[in-house]
């Protein structure tokens, strides 16, 4: 998820900026507009949602998409980790985790890099069919390699070894993950044309609310079949999500072309350039990618262990537990969606964010002290609270505040500078795993993110300080 939220609103002509009487507040004036409901009346019910033209079908294709990746990686990272016998997979397991983490990350970056970019020079509904088509042939290839399972063994140096199937897995999973990094600027900008601004907190939390209860349904459904059946059959229901999402986005009928541009023609790189610009001139925003940076390479220091966490340390050996924390961590994050959705949170945006930071901390360290897995269900249900809140508040303040034209690259900007030391974290948790076992990764990653969190709510001055401050609520003119 990103974590960056725009510093002030921008005119349909670009950024510009703020004035000086304004810089250092860090306070978005007139950003959200509510919708009228029938009779003129102001409203913002979910209802409402359901009203607005290819609302349900783009909910639909949304939600599905993103559950997708999540069905695919909980049966990858189950299916490496199974791979190496008991004695090894504290060890040569955790590096290969660690390199299944690694394996996307080159490809993600540049994808990442440009995504916003081209999602805001083309047909939204286009780019969306094309990356989820990416998203769907991976999965298929993916079926593939785990029916045939080559088992020849690929050698290193001091007698660390990949099975040949799992060296094949790594550079499929990187075209699905790089079909989600093309799909999420593309959607999160399109969705203003679906929505009215004023309800986009609500259609943003139902959205991945709904999104995470189909990911729950689906890593726990994938969790049985891994226990029951075999690894490529549980891909079949990523591969149903994909097939569904391209259905349902052939139905969306609302216009989502690229919006008009202002200025001379530029080219992809320098288009791509200015969202890092957009960031830079913004102290809020600075601050923001960089809490938003650190919180993704401890969580990911620790999370990518996950599956050694419940097989090693709760001693939860069967795929179903495995399936029921990544589920009931989902779910979790689907409550986030939706109570985020309910917040007044504009007025204190920053400083929701500052405290969920220090919050996910202190719950992932709670986490490394539980040995029981009935309790660490329901702690993994509260860690995944925080960014499911965390992600609803940052969507809806970017959609509501920054030029549809700029939306996309900031989004993509964003992408690239929150999640830059998340593949690093990724390989720093299985060299720290193999060093320290698993207790010590997620002691150390609470730890750490809890500490950094309260620094953030000291040092951070222009975060905490952000806020949205909505408009009188006087009806506007009928659309």
């Amino acid at each position: 998820m990103g974590f960056l939220l725009p510093a002030r609103p921008l005119e349909r002509s670009g950024a510009r900026c703020a004035p000086p009487e304004l810089r250092g507040r860090f306070i978005l004036e007139g950003a959200v507009r509510r919708p009228v409901g029938e009779g003129g009346v102001l409203t913002d019910r979910y209802s409402d949602l359901f009203r607005q033209r290819s609302f349900a079908a783009f909910l639909s294709a949304g939600a599905l998409q993103f559950a997708a990746p999540a069905a695919v990686s909980i049966v990858l990272f189950y299916s490496v980790t199974i791979a190496y016998p008991v004695p090894l997979r504290e060890t040569y397991g955790a590096l290969a985790l660690a390199f299944l983490g690694l394996s996307s990350a080159l490809p993600t970056f540049a994808t990442a890099f440009f995504s916003g970019a081209i999602a805001d020079r083309s047909d939204r509904a286009q780019l969306m069919r094309a990356a989820n088509l990416i998203g769907l042939t991976g999965v298929a290839v993916l079926v593939a390699i785990l029916l045939f399972r080559p088992e020849t063994r690929l050698g290193a140096p001091g007698g660390f070894y990949l099975p040949e199937w799992v060296a094949l897995v790594y550079p499929t999973w990187a075209a699905v993950v790089v079909s989600s990094t093309l799909f999420r600027p593309a959607f999160n900008t399109a969705m203003v044309r679906i929505v009215p601004r004023g309800l986009l907190g609500r259609a943003n939390g139902l959205v991945y609310a709904v999104a995470g209860g189909v990911t729950a349904a689906m890593v726990l459904a994938a969790g049985i079949l891994l226990t029951v059946s075999v690894a490529a059959l549980a891909l079949g229901l990523p591969f149903l999500l994909y097939f569904v999402t391209q259905v349902a986005l052939a139905t969306v009928s609302v216009d989502l072309s690229a919006a008009p541009r202002q200025g001379p023609a530029r080219s992809l790189v320098h288009d791509a350039r200015a969202g890092f610009g957009y960031i830079g001139r913004h102290r809020a925003i600075l601050e923001l990618t960089l809490t938003g940076l650190v919180i993704n390479f401890l969580v990911a220091l620790a999370t990518v262990e996950l599956a050694l966490y419940v097989t090693t340390w709760l001693g939860a050996t069967q795929g179903v537990w495995y399936g029921a924390m990544v589920a009931t961590a989902t779910v979790g994050s689907s409550v986030g969606f939706a109570l985020a959705g309910r917040l007044r949170f504009e007025a204190r945006a920053g400083l929701w964010m500052l405290l969920l930071t220090t919050a996910l901390g202190a719950v992932l360290f709670v986490l490394a002290l539980i040995r029981d897995v009935w309790i660490a269900l329901p702690t993994i249900f509260v860690f995944g609270i925080v960014p499911g809140m965390f992600t609803t508040i940052f969507l809806s303040t970017i959609q509501s505040t920054v030029a549809e034209e700029m939306m996309g690259r900031v989004f993509s900007a964003d992408e690239v500078g929150s999640y830059a030391l998340v593949p690093i974290g990724q390989w720093a948790g299985g060299s720290l795993t193999y060093a320290v076992g698993v207790q010590g990764t997620y002691l150390t990653a609470g730890g750490t993110l809890a500490s950094f969190g309260l620094f953030t709510l000291a040092g951070f001055g222009a975060l905490r300080r952000l806020a949205i401050r909505p408009p009188p609520t006087t009806p506007p003119e009928p659309e």
